[in-house]
């Protein structure tokens, strides 16, 4: 595995590669968790690139993420929508997993909106449930993992960035009053980011909620890290895939997830189209 930090010029090689390919100035950002990649089917005047083809980019090898970037329009906004993601636990450096994010932000991205599906630590929550995260415990970054560390590349973003408000709270509200006016119940909650590739045993996730975790995933911190750092709003939706395991009682399987994700997706297409909605009269009433 190589731990080289990832440099401005591959960064800059990649944002070269997709340029070639699609004349787009993406304003938002958008990682398709788990399950969720056909959000990106809405996408119109889409062109359609595998990650094979841009240069550093990290590869998923997990069902249920595709690999690919499209880019085109959803909803009055250019839009870079990544359907599937690349995880640590594959192989990849705690620092290749920040790229797709550095390459949005060269390519002048103002937003991210990060969704994955993620395990119920919360007992309240069910399947299909769709959570708004409001902030993360980084597990992974206090041992040290950190998409960060290494030489700061100061053209984008300070050594030590703010973590305190990681998840964007007007757009927050934005979700919540889209959420309210759809139908669509939107609950919210703090997200912790393990390392993976195993679920969590009873013992564990007792722990988690007693730290106050309330849905548990292998992804989603590294990325908003690094779009933190850069200045980009961030906006975080996890769609629960499971009921809290926390007696032993059952098993949780990646298909599972992945079946969850079928009905999530519907909820969170609906919810996302709205949010841009908004976010677009925001802009045009600025």
């Amino acid at each position: 595995m190589n731990e080289q930090p990832v440099t401005l010029s591959e960064i800059d090689g990649a944002v070269e590669a997709i340029r070639r390919r699609a004349d787009v100035k993406p304003e938002i950002g958008l990682i398709l968790g788990s399950g969720l990649g056909g959000l990106a089917d809405s996408i119109g005047n889409a062109t359609t690139i595998a990650v094979e083809e841009i240069p550093g980019w990290p590869r998923s090898t997990v069902e249920g993420h595709a690999g690919v970037l499209v880019l085109g329009e959803l909803e009055g906004r250019q839009v870079l929508a990544l359907r599937g993601r690349a995880h640590y636990y594959e192989g990849h450096s705690i620092s290749r997993l920040g790229l797709p994010v550095r390459v949005m932000q060269r390519m002048g991205t103002e937003i991210l909106v990060v969704t994955n599906a993620a395990g119920a630590v919360n007992p309240e929550f069910e399947p299909g449930d769709l959570m708004l995260i409001t902030d993360h415990i980084n597990f992974m970054g206090m041992a040290g993992l950190s998409p960060l560390r290494g030489p700061n590349l100061d053209a984008l973003g300070p050594r030590f960035p703010d973590m305190s408000q990681a998840y964007d709270r007007e757009l927050q509200a934005l979700a919540q009053l889209q959420a309210r006016e759809q139908g669509i119940l939107l609950r919210s909650g703090v997200y912790i980011c393990l390392a993976g590739p195993s679920f969590e045993t009873p013992a564990d996730l007792r722990f988690l909620r007693g730290i106050g975790a309330d849905a548990v995933g292998m992804s989603t911190v590294p990325e908003v890290t690094v779009a933190r750092q850069g200045g980009t709003r961030v906006l975080g939706i996890s769609g629960i895939s499971n009921k809290a395991n926390l007696d032993g009682a059952t098993t949780t399987t990646h298909e599972e997830v992945l079946a969850a994700g079928r009905l999530i997706v519907p909820k969170l297409e609906g919810l996302l189209r709205a949010i841009l909605r908004g976010a677009v009269t925001e802009r045009s009433n600025a």
